[in-house]
C-alpha cells in the first residue's frame, strides 16, 4: 500500500471513527444513566463499526468484500433504525403514549433480518459483486442494494413524523427549537442518502451515504452547545444547583419532588422529600397556581415542616425535563424576618414588660366596645386598678422585684378579663380592664371579688420570699358614668381615689 493510500484511508475512515468516538464519550460523560445518552452512545458505536468495516475491507482482497459487507456492514446497519426510533421516541415523549408491551421492543423487530441474513447465507440486504476503481472497491448496485437503501430512506421519513409530533406536544420554546434543528438535520441527512446512495460518484469512497451520520452527530453537537441539549446533568449547573444557598426544588406536574438541593433538604429536614408530594405541605392557592401554570413571583406562604410551620417566600418557573413539564421552585425561609415583623407590630400595641395591650390599643378597643354597647343597648363596665405600696416594694427589694410584681399582677388581671373583655397596662403601676355586656352589679362585684382573691392568695415568690400585692379598684359603668372612653376612665379614676381615701381613713382610725 502506497503512502497516499494510507493517508486516503486515514482521512476517509479513521478520522470519522475518532469523531464518533469523541461524540459517544462526550454524551456518556454528560449523563451515563439516562436512556437518551446511552442510545446516542450506542449509535456512535454503530457508526464506528461501519467505518471500521470499510477500513478493514479496503486492506483485504476484493474477493473478501461480499462476505464482509453481508455479515458485518449490512447487519450492523440494520441496528441503526431501532436506535434512532428509540432515541426520538424517548426524547419527544412518545414513549409515554405507547403500551408497555410495545415499548421499546417494537423498535428492534428489524433485528430479525440479521438472523435471517446470517442463517440463509444469502445476500438479501447487500451487494454480492464489487469492482475496483483506483483505491476504492465499489459495490455493484443491484436489487438487494437498492431495496435496503430505499427502506433506509423511508425510515428517515418516519423519523420526521415522530419529530413533528414531539414538536406539537411541547410548549417550551427551547424544546421546540431543538425539534426544529433535529427536523432540519433529518431532512439534510435524507437528501444526503438520496444523492449519495442512489448515485455513485467516482473518486469518492464507497457507501458515501454513511457520512450522513457525521451530519446527524454534528447537528446534535450544535443542539448541545446552543440549547444545552442532553446536558441537564452538566457539572456547571449541578454545582450551581448544589451550592445555591436558596432551597431549590424540581417538581413533577403530579407534585412529586424529583430533586432537592442540599439547602432544600436542610430547610425541609422534617419532611421526606423523596416520598412526600409537594402538594402535601403547601396551601390550596399555591397548588391552584401550579395547576394553572400561573406565574409564581414573591409568593408568601406558610409551609408545614413536620410539626413546625415556617414562613416562606417562593418564586417558580416551568421547564421541560425529559420531555415532561416540570416546575422549579426557589424557596426562601423568612420565618425570622416574619417573626421580627410580628414582634414589631405586637410591641406597637402592647406593653413590652407585661405583654398586655398598651394605653393606645386599649382606648381603640374601648371606643369600639362602647359603640357595640350603644348599638345593642347593653351594659359596659370599666375597672381601673392601681397597685398599692408598689414604691415600697421597689425601694425594699429593687426594681427587678418591682418588674416581677407588675408581670404577676398583669397575668392575673389579663386572665380575669380574657373571656369577658380586655385588660391593659396604662403605665407605671396602673392597669385597666373593661367588661363587655356586664349583665348586673352582682356579676361585676363577683368578677372584682374573684380578681381580689386571686391577687391576695397567689402571692409572688421572689428569692425565697413571698411578696404581697395590694391594689385599689375603681369602677365606672356605661352609660350611667359616661358615654365615651375618657369620661368612663375619669369616673373610674374618681371611684378608685375614693376607695384609696376611705382605706387611708380606715387605717388612720385604727
Amino acid at each position: 500500500m502506497s503512502q497516499s493510500e494510507v493517508w486516503t484511508f486515514m482521512f476517509a475512515y479513521l478520522l470519522p471513527i475518532l469523531f464518533f468516538a469523541y461524540m459517544g464519550t462526550d454524551v456518556m460523560v454528560r449523563n451515563s444513566r439516562k436512556v437518551e445518552h446511552r442510545l446516542l452512545g450506542l449509535t456512535s458505536v454503530v457508526y464506528i463499526l461501519l467505518f471500521a468495516e470499510e477500513y478493514v475491507r479496503h486492506q483485504l482482497p476484493i474477493s473478501d468484500s461480499p462476505a464482509l459487507v453481508a455479515l458485518w456492514f449490512s447487519n450492523v446497519g440494520v441496528i441503526m433504525p431501532g436506535l434512532g426510533f428509540h432515541f426520538l421516541a424517548k426524547f419527544s415523549g412518545m414513549d409515554k403514549l405507547m403500551p408497555r408491551y410495545l415499548y421499546p421492543g417494537v423498535f428492534y423487530l428489524p433485528l430479525a433480518v440479521i438472523v435471517v441474513n446470517v442463517l440463509s447465507r444469502q445476500k438479501i440486504i447487500s451487494s454480492s459483486e464489487f469492482v475496483q476503481s483506483g483505491v476504492w472497491k465499489y459495490p455493484v448496485y443491484d436489487t438487494p442494494y437498492y431495496a435496503a437503501l430505499t427502506v433506509s430512506i423511508l425510515v428517515s421519513t418516519l423519523y420526521l413524523v415522530v419529530l413533528y409530533i414531539g414538536r406539537a406536544r411541547t410548549s417550551v420554546p427551547e424544546h421546540r427549537a431543538i425539534f426544529r434543528l433535529l427536523i432540519f438535520s433529518v431532512l439534510l441527512c435524507t437528501c444526503w442518502h438520496v444523492a449519495f446512495g442512489y448515485f455513485q460518484f467516482e473518486g469518492l469512497p464507497p457507501y458515501t451515504y454513511i457520512y450522513g451520520g457525521v451530519i446527524w452527530c454534528f447537528m446534535l453537537r450544535l443542539a448541545m452547545i446552543r440549547y444545552e441539549f442532553l446536558d441537564f446533568a452538566s457539572k456547571r449547573y449541578e454545582k450551581l444547583f448544589n451550592l445555591n444557598p436558596a432551597a431549590i426544588l424540581l417538581v413533577e406536574q403530579s407534585g412529586k419532588i424529583k430533586e432537592a438541593n442540599p439547602s432544600a433538604r436542610k430547610l425541609f429536614e422534617r419532611i421526606d422529600t423523596n416520598r412526600h408530594s409537594l402538594f402535601r405541605f403547601i396551601d390550596q392557592e399555591l397548588r391552584q397556581m401550579i395547576k394553572n401554570k400561573r406565574t409564581i413571583k414573591d409568593y408568601e406562604t406558610s409551609i408545614h415542616n413536620g410539626n413546625k410551620r415556617l414562613h416562606a417566600l417562593i418564586d417558580g418557573d416551568y421547564v421541560s425535563v425529559d420531555s415532561e413539564p416540570h416546575l422549579i421552585l426557589i424557596v426562601r425561609d423568612i420565618t425570622e424576618q416574619k417573626e421580627s415583623q410580628e414582634q414589631i407590630r405586637f410591641l406597637a400595641f402592647h406593653d413590652p414588660l407585661t405583654r398586655l395591650p398598651n394605653r393606645r390599643y386599649f382606648y381603640d378597643k374601648l371606643e369600639e366596645a362602647i359603640r357595640d354597647a350603644e348599638r345593642d343597648e347593653l351594659g359596659l363596665a370599666v375597672v381601673l386598678i392601681d397597685l398599692d405600696r408598689f414604691k415600697e416594694t421597689n425601694d425594699k427589694y429593687g426594681h427587678e422585684a418591682g418588674d416581677e410584681v407588675l408581670k404577676h399582677a398583669a397575668r392575673i388581671i389579663g386572665e380575669t378579663a380574657e373571656r369577658i373583655g380586655m385588660a391593659a397596662r396604662l403605665g407605671g403601676d396602673e392597669f385597666v380592664l373593661f367588661i363587655r355586656h356586664a349583665p348586673s352589679n352582682d356579676f361585676l362585684e363577683e368578677t372584682i371579688g374573684r380578681l381580689e382573691r386571686r391577687i391576695s392568695e397567689e402571692k409572688l415568690a421572689y428569692r425565697e420570699q413571698l411578696l404581697p400585692i395590694y391594689m385599689s379598684i375603681g369602677v365606672s359603668r356605661y352609660p350611667e358614668d359616661g358615654r365615651d372612653a375618657d369620661a368612663l376612665l375619669m369616673s373610674a379614676d374618681k371611684a378608685m381615689y375614693l376607695v384609696k381615701r376611705a382605706r387611708k381613713t380606715q387605717t388612720a382610725g385604727r
